[in-house]
């Protein structure tokens, strides 16, 4: 079957082609009205109206109504993307040279945000030991005005110890942690003390960000007193309690800890300034901590096995228990061994006793050859104790003597009757 053109298909195309090109400028029309709505809820979080609706702007498509999402992308920002640059780099000077800085911007025109160019704000300190305080200084500051550019000026360490005292980073490490701040625009390094015209003519400043506090010097009581008279001044809060001062003062004040912790992860004592003696003790301090940490650990893995572990000691503890009484109880095998032990040495340390007394002629004078050799014992003036054996049979023999001389008289008396 060929094709064939007709009027009606020719037509056709034509409300096609039509049809395409009003398609065409209704989208560009839409783009149009994105645009023109971006950049409306751009003014709008820059100028923070009072009363600013919830509502996303819409749009309609093709005769339907579509909400257009609000922008995600903020101004330009370099600290958004890199570590804020240096005054004296190429892109801080770019962007100092782009600054009109012919009108003088009042803090009414700031305030509304109806403003050509980005209002350049400068804040300074000392920024030692870097802490949410002063980043909490700064984010006030960028969101002092509508579109503004932070400038941060930083002391150098020659001027912060002649003004204020010791800091504890130096000026090249407070520089880095302030540029490395996500509201700060561009650094300002070695930072004047107190600022003139010059300096404010030549970074092209608009406004000066501080707390209210006084600032007193030697000079005058308030460095910033000029600045308020021509309104340039805008204040910030300062954050209760945290300083630097107060973060020095836990450190000094938990010396022991942080000098303990040091050493164990590898400073040497002379790093540290610590004596010989002050290191033995507080490596021997880190050795009592990590046994009462292994301790603690021990008990907490034991505490799901206590019930177990429990169990096993009672069914054990009578072996135990009788172990003992066999080792150390009164008829324990200790016991046995002490007492035969003590009757050998009361053995070899008592006398032999005497042998008895023989009929035989040879143990006789064996035993009159002791009772010789021995002494005589002490006796008291009456001495009734009975005689000894050799006593008695002498007693014997003079008697018998003296009964034999009895009879001879009585035999010769009847004799010579």
């Amino acid at each position: 079957m060929e094709y064939q053109e007709t009027s009606d298909m020719k037509i056709t195309d034509s409300e096609v082609l039509l049809e395409s090109n009003d398609r065409k400028k209704k989208n560009e029309e839409i783009v149009e009205s994105k645009e023109a709505s971006l950049k409306t809820v751009w003014k709008s979080t820059h100028t923070a109206p009072k009363n600013m609706s919830r509502k996303r702007p819409r749009g309609e498509l093709n005769g339907v109504n579509v909400s257009i999402p609000e922008p995600v992308n903020p101004p330009f920002q370099m600290s958004i993307r890199k570590p804020a640059p240096y005054s004296d780099e190429l892109d801080a000077e770019l962007e100092r040279e782009r600054s009109d800085y012919t009108t003088r911007i009042t803090y009414k025109m700031a305030k509304s945000g109806k403003v050509s160019r980005p209002i350049r704000v400068y804040a300074d300190g000392i920024y030692d030991l870097f802490h949410q305080g002063h980043a909490r200084q700064l984010m006030q500051a960028k969101n002092v005005f509508p579109n503004v550019y932070l400038l941060v000026g930083v002391c150098s360490d020659e001027l912060t110890h002649s003004k204020k005292g010791r800091t504890v980073m130096t000026d090249f490490e407070r520089y880095e942690a302030v540029r490395n701040c996500r509201y700060v625009d561009e650094v300002v390094r070695e930072a004047p003390w107190e600022l003139d015209d010059d300096f404010l003519n030549k970074h092209k400043i608009d406004f000066v960000a501080h707390d209210e506090i006084p600032y007193g010097t030697d000079d005058c009581q308030d460095v910033y007193a000029g600045l308020k008279a021509k309104g340039m001044f805008v204040a910030t809060e300062r954050t209760e309690g945290v300083s630097t001062s107060d973060i020095v003062a836990r450190i000094v004040r938990d010396y022991d800890i942080y000098v303990r912790r040091n050493l164990a992860r590898g400073y040497s004592a002379k790093e540290l300034n610590v004596s010989f003696l002050n290191e033995k003790k507080f490596r021997l301090q880190n050795k009592m901590v990590e046994l009462k940490d292994k301790g603690k650990r021990v008990m907490e893995n034991i505490g799901e096995k206590k019930v177990d572990m429990i169990q096993k000691w009672e069914e054990k503890s009578r072996d135990f228990i009788d172990a003992f009484l066999l080792l150390f109880g009164r008829e324990g095998r200790l016991s046995h061994i002490w007492n035969e032990s003590k009757g050998r040495l009361m053995q070899a340390l008592s006398p032999p006793s005497s042998p008895g007394r023989d009929s035989s002629p040879t143990s006789s004078t064996s035993y009159d050859r002791d009772e010789a050799e021995s002494p005589p014992p002490k006796t008291g003036r009456y001495d009734f104790s009975p005689l000894p054996a050799n006593n008695l049979r002498d007693n014997n023999i003079l008697n018998n003597d003296y009964s034999d001389d009895d009879n001879d008289d009585e035999d010769d008396e009847r004799q010579s009757k």
